[in-house]
């Protein structure tokens, strides 16, 4: 905290009358006139662009930026977010509008671990890996929040804390039971990254219990770990609503009155909800003590100074004008993101299409034209939507003749609801007929998955009961392959699903998953399909081959889940991804094979670009302990390098792995290095079989050994 700031807050809470201080701890905090304070609602959101408050550049859904494996990227993302937020803000204010979405505390990144595919918000994250989600979270808050703590331009907030990815009809009474091994290493690694080092502004409770505990109401969770060995600074606050859940749902306590004085006596400083307005009850009661209201105000007031949101101190983005907000430059950035998060999954070399090899081409499926498919959830507007049959149309003009077919509902067994069971399978299989080539655009949107409660969702809880293809798109895809023409399929969708049949050899001829591309997300599409750029993305999560791949949904052990744990087979492996040029990898080297604990190791490798298009590339480097004591990951992400490499460009890449790289998690959740022997891979990809069938090449492998005794290291 900034102490000029510090002091000052200290002084306007002084000045606050109990009541007064208690109103500015709820989400929509009226205004102190006589201390010029005017009312603010801290509710706003950024996942992936502006949200909810009329236009902004939207980007591609999280999990899609996930798939980017690039800091660089997401830090300049979440950059424009608040540039574009603090022009929204500036003129709101102008005009005395705070409302609810109009102020400068945004409640993203969501960095919770996609442990489970079945999780409906599981694509608001950036995807199952602790390592990854750390960095990219990272960049996020700090692209957010800018370079100057003294005057942020935003504030950030990491969420849900903690140990929280479903079910999601269950969360209101969920008690997620977890081991101190799998809560250090997979559930709170990317919090303290944020809290330790991009110093994000706040933090939000999850709506569960944690090993009996509810997460907003958590002595361990908020005061021993976030504030105790962390020394976090900023405020927390609770998921909408969820104080309520612990005398309603989680029963830990009799009242409202108890359920306030529980959150705020563990440090949860301001409630989204209302179950604070009951907190004068908790101090008459005494259950809370005015000092313990006093710290929690005292850091809301903090950061609101430093924001400007208090007219007496002003912000350097004041000027910040509203011209930016949906500029061509964010256009374009929104564009590039969408293009380097797309994975190409399967290619016989039908990828990239030319438009000279077609006169016509049918684009076919429930998410061929749908706006919604391209945006995801905690999604804003856009002044221009462009789904992937418009960017088709866009991209080859008069000179390709298209066809179009819905074909079927996305998640029903017809389109209309006075028609036969697959209305559409015959005007599909026609236009398939009668053109050159089928692209195939199925998957979900956020009807299919998302958050409990979310209006509309069909699946009312907001999680997908399996991985297939929902309704009849699998029937649909099969029908329209016996046609026998070239078949390109589109997967819009945040999360996994069953692609094993199209993955076989012969049923369809190349697969990119595109995810929720963003608001303009089907010009990208289209550009990429016709090689006006290449897909580069790698994935961000496990794609398994069945259902029955696929632990219990509600067991919170890690075992056999994601690429860390997982003893199977998957269909697509964690950091895969094919692109249209040929990348080598050469040269690669490490300074030496034995070292003290302690020691850093220097890897480089020579990444080259023998194909004919600019490649987004990223290098991974994955590391095994494999003499550990206890319980550890097959292998971890340790580090990653992203490239923009153009045709016949070679660039060397350098990494220095330090002790940390090295350390695993024993089953008291300490965070130790042992001497023994280390196997390190560098590549494009991981160094498991399946990665290496898929791609037709191997990663480097270096084993190195490390000498002295069991040594604990800081988390």
């Amino acid at each position: 905290m900034n102490n000029e700031t510090l002091n000052r807050a200290k002084e306007l809470v002084s000045q606050m009358t109990l009541e007064e201080k208690m109103s500015q701890m709820l989400h929509h905090s009226p205004a102190i006139e006589r201390l010029g304070i005017p009312k603010y609602c801290w509710w706003n959101e950024a996942l992936h662009g502006v949200a909810r408050t009329g236009d902004s550049t939207m980007f591609p859904q999280a999990i899609g930026l996930g798939a980017t494996f690039d800091e660089e990227l997401i830090h300049d993302i979440a950059d424009v977010i608040s540039t574009e937020g603090r022009a929204k803000y500036n003129e709101f204010v102008k005009h005395e509008d705070r409302d609810i979405y109009k102020g400068l505390t945004y409640w993203a990144p969501n960095i919770n671990i996609f442990r489970d595919p079945r999780w409906g918000r599981g694509h608001e994250t950036y995807g199952e890996d602790p390592y990854l989600t750390g960095q990219l979270g990272m960049a996020f808050v700090k692209g957010l929040q800018g370079d100057d703590p003294d005057n942020p331009k935003a504030a950030a907030c990491a969420k849900h804390y903690a140990v929280h990815s479903g079910p999601e009809g269950d969360r209101h009474h969920f008690d997620a039971k977890v081991s101190d091994q799998d809560l250090y290493d997979t559930y709170l690694y990317a919090f303290k990254r944020l809290v330790k080092d991009a110093k994000v502004e706040a933090v939000m409770g999850a709506y569960n219990r944690i090993n009996g505990e509810p997460a907003c109401g958590s002595k361990r969770m908020l005061k021993d770990i976030l504030r105790g060995q962390w020394g976090f600074e900023g405020h927390v606050v609770s998921d909408c609503w969820a104080i309520r859940d612990f005398h309603e749902n989680h029963k830990v306590t009799g009242c409202e009155v108890e359920s306030a004085a529980l959150a705020v006596n563990n440090g949860c400083d301001l409630n989204c909800g209302c179950t604070y307005e009951k907190l004068i009850y908790a101090y008459k009661a005494g259950l809370v003590k005015e000092e313990t209201i006093d710290e929690a105000v005292t850091r809301l007031m903090e950061i609101r100074l430093r924001l400007g949101t208090i007219p007496e101190r002003k912000s350097k983005y004041d000027d910040i004008p509203y011209e930016v907000v949906e500029c061509k430059e964010h256009i374009e950035l929104a564009l590039d993101a969408a293009k380097d998060s797309f994975v190409l999954l399967k290619n016989d070399g039908l990828l990239p299409l030319n438009k000279k090899d077609y006169k016509s081409i049918a684009v076919i499926g429930p998410n061929s034209d749908s706006r919604r498919a391209l945006i995801g959830n905690y999604e804003g507007l856009s002044s221009e939507y462009i789904t992937v049959l418009e960017g088709i149309r866009q991209v080859v003009g008069d000179d390709i003749r298209l066809f179009h077919a819905e074909g079927t509902h996305l998640w029903k067994d017809r389109i209309h609801v006075i028609s036969e069971p697959k209305d559409g399978f015959a005007e599909a299989k026609i236009v398939a007929e009668h053109s050159d080539l089928v692209v195939m655009c199925l998957g979900l949107d956020a009807s299919i998955e998302g958050e409990e409660g979310d209006e509309g969702n069909q699946f009312g809880s907001g999680d997908k009961p399996g991985l297939k293809l929902t309704g009849c798109q699998q029937e649909l895809l099969e029908e329209i392959a016996k046609i026998g023409k070239p078949v390109v399929l589109l997967v819009l969708s945040g999360s996994a699903l069953d692609l094993s049949w199209a993955q076989e050899s012969n049923n369809v001829n190349a697969i990119m998953q595109c995810w929720y591309p963003g608001a303009r997300g089907g010009r990208a599409i289209a550009e990429v399909l016709f090689g006006k750029a290449s897909p580069g993305g790698k994935m961000p999560l496990t794609f398994y081959a069945s259902d029955d791949d696929l632990p219990d949904f509600s067991d919170y052990s890690m075992e056999n889940r994601t690429y860390r744990y997982f003893k199977g087979t998957p269909l697509y492996p964690f950091g895969y991804g094919l692109g249209y040029s040929k990348i080598d990898y050469l040269f690669a080297s490490i300074d030496k094979d034995k070292g003290a604990i302690g020691d850093t190791f220097k890897l480089k490798v020579d990444v080259k670009n023998t194909g004919k298009y600019t490649q987004h590339e990223a290098v991974q480097v994955y590391v095994t302990d494999l003499e550990a004591s206890t319980r550890v990951p097959i292998r971890s992400l340790r580090k990653v390098k992203c490239l923009e490499l153009e045709p016949g460009e070679t660039k060397e890449v350098e990494f220095t792995l330090f002790a940390r790289d090295f350390a695993i998690i024993d089953e008291k959740g300490k965070c130790i290095i042992e001497p023994g022997r280390f196997k390190i891979s560098i590549g494009g990809q991981q160094p498991d079989d399946r990665s290496k069938e898929l791609m037709g090449r191997e990663c480097d492998i270096f084993e190195i050994e490390l000498t002295g005794s069991v040594t604990e290291v800081e988390y």
